[in-house]
């Protein structure tokens, strides 16, 4: 059962990874275009050659989007497919489409937005070229910190449910989420590298390509995956019992 999981997630992801793909080339590339005009622009007041492209804009923006796209979007899938076996019918009870929509936005909540308040996307030539590999090693900390926190989150919910209700005990978790993220947020480095003149309009046309992007990457996963799974169990409307997930 967790391998016909695993194979509709990933093929889930793959539709999804399809989305995102097309709202980042509709959104998101021209202000990836705006922002190396920009580069451009600089590097010729200060008398630089613009630097050589190993891969031409066209390729990287079809082709190149393309592939990384559904390779994004089958890893998430699979990841999430594996996900819904271990919490449904033990952290989650609910109907099998409605657990995997709620997983979505869990994810997307959880994954990108939370770390996007601290380390919000940034299009080239806003930051460093020099300190990439910091700004990277510190955005997987805060989503791996995320994702370690929501977990806990949930245990702790369950653990909770029995004494305070399931939606005292939700509330509490969710409380408790919030607190220790923000714990974390604050202790974490800022990054603020965008030069002065960058132009806003940009960065925040960018950014705003970015969060629509994973809106809607999450939101075809979900119901992609949720039609696959209540398809295959022929139960709708009806939660699934974990053992036999696991099975």
């Amino acid at each position: 059962m967790v391998r016909a999981l695993l194979v509709r997630g990933m093929l889930a992801g793959l539709v999804a990874g399809l989305f995102y793909a097309i709202v980042a080339y509709v959104f998101g590339e021209p202000t990836v275009d705006a922002a190396i005009a920009y580069e451009d622009k600089v590097a010729a007041a200060a008398g630089e050659a613009p630097g050589e492209e190993l891969v031409s804009r066209g390729v990287q923006a079809t082709l190149g989007l393309g592939v990384a796209s559904i390779l994004f979007g089958v890893a998430l899938g699979g990841i999430t497919a594996l996900v819904y076996a271990a919490v449904q019918g033990r952290y989650l009870r609910l109907p099998p489409r409605s657990a995997v929509l709620a997983l979505a936005v869990a994810g997307l909540v959880v994954t990108y937005a939370v770390p996007f308040l601290k380390y919000p996307a940034n299009p080239p030539a806003s930051t460093n070229d020099d300190t990439i590999g910091e700004r990277t090693l510190l955005y997987l900390a805060m989503v791996l910190a995320s994702v370690v926190i929501a977990w806990a989150a949930l245990v702790v919910r369950e653990r909770l449910r029995a004494r305070l209700g399931s939606w005292n005990a939700t509330l509490a978790a969710c409380a408790g989420y919030v607190v220790v993220v923000a714990i974390v947020m604050a202790v974490l480095p800022a990054v603020a590298e965008t030069p002065a003149d960058f132009p806003a309009t940009v960065l925040y046309d960018f950014r705003i390509a970015s969060l629509g992007g994973q809106v809607a990457f999450w939101v075809a996963l979900g119901l992609v995956f949720g039609a696959l799974v209540e398809r295959a169990v022929g139960l709708p409307g009806r939660s699934i019992d974990s053992d036999a997930l696991r099975s």
